[in-house]
């Protein structure tokens, strides 16, 4: 049965094929197929189906760097759209993040941050000139995300309670912010996590409230963000259990407790990191940054 629901899956795409080829308006019809996606999924779940056994099979790119925007899109569907907002910390120039496809194609409200002054001007000029934010574009923010300031920002765009999506991905004190986040209460969440660092260790960077990695050179640049072991711990305290990651094992899916338990069970960290760049990277990288200083969580 799963075998004959994921053929299905793929007939929107053989079916309208010509269709992008032809089209004038290819946007339109990547909506189109993606909707019907949507629709695939929602009838598997009226049936009793799983189409998956790992949600990183779900995966597909559209404006994600890697293959999130499809398994955000999976198990948002399996578990229903309800707020329709996308709350997204580090979101770059706009044209990839983890909220576009979101904003773009399924009609999201959006709450875009990023520390950069000129990713913010791109990520504005990039929604403006879409047609699906013609009249109404997602509220985009310049603001150096802490640990204290992050519950101000949120409440400033009136971001507050419940949210279908929220992703951190700031390449420093996402442990720290994470934690302190109140004024949110997100359904699926997307944390980048440092898999350089040993599964068995949990562990995040001390706080600096103007961290920046990326000032730094060479492999130092490496000691940043939480060990997955760390953000696991982090999340099952708030009320969220890991249901997954993408291929690479850094970006990882939390899903909150209440929902969904049975279709989206929790995953081990060891499934995790089981893959070629998580191991790789532990063993030639956090060797040269081990012994720098970091925090038992």
């Amino acid at each position: 049965m799963k075998d004959i629901f994921k053929n299905v899956l793929t007939r929107p795409y053989r079916s309208i094929q010509k269709a992008i080829i032809e089209s004038q308006d290819k946007e339109s019809v990547y909506q189109l197929i993606q909707r019907q996606i949507v629709n695939q999924y929602r009838i598997a779940k009226i049936n009793g189906i799983k189409p998956y056994d790992s949600v990183n099979e779900a995966g597909f790119r559209c404006y994600s760097e890697y293959e999130e925007d499809g398994i955000i899109l999976y198990i948002l569907s399996m578990i229903g759209f309800k707020t329709k907002k996308v709350v997204e910390m580090c979101c770059g120039n706009g044209s990839e993040c983890m909220a576009a496809n979101l904003i773009l194609n399924h009609g999201f409200d959006g709450y875009l941050f990023d520390g950069n002054e000129s990713n913010i001007k791109h990520a504005k000029k990039f929604f403006s000139s879409k047609k699906d934010c013609k009249l109404y574009t997602p509220k985009i923010s310049h603001s150096w995300i802490t640990a204290e300031n992050v519950n101000d920002m949120l409440r400033d765009v009136e971001a507050t309670g419940e949210v279908d999506l929220f992703s951190l991905d700031i390449d420093g004190n996402d442990y720290w912010v994470w934690k302190a986040i109140e004024i949110i209460k997100p359904r699926l969440c997307i944390f980048e996590t440092h898999n350089i660092i040993p599964s068995s260790l949990s562990l995040t960077i001390r706080y600096t409230p103007d961290f920046n990695c990326w000032s730094k050179k060479g492999h130092e640049q490496d000691y940043r963000s939480v060990s997955l072991a760390a953000m696991v711990k982090l999340c099952k305290a708030k009320g969220y259990r890991m249901v997954g990651a993408h291929r690479h094992g850094f970006n990882v899916f939390f899903l909150r407790q209440d929902i969904e338990p049975g279709l989206f069970p929790e995953v081990g960290i060891e499934e995790v990191h089981n893959n070629y760049f998580t191991r790789h990277a532990q063993k030639n990288r956090w060797p040269l940054v081990e012994n720098m200083d970091w925090i038992e969580v």
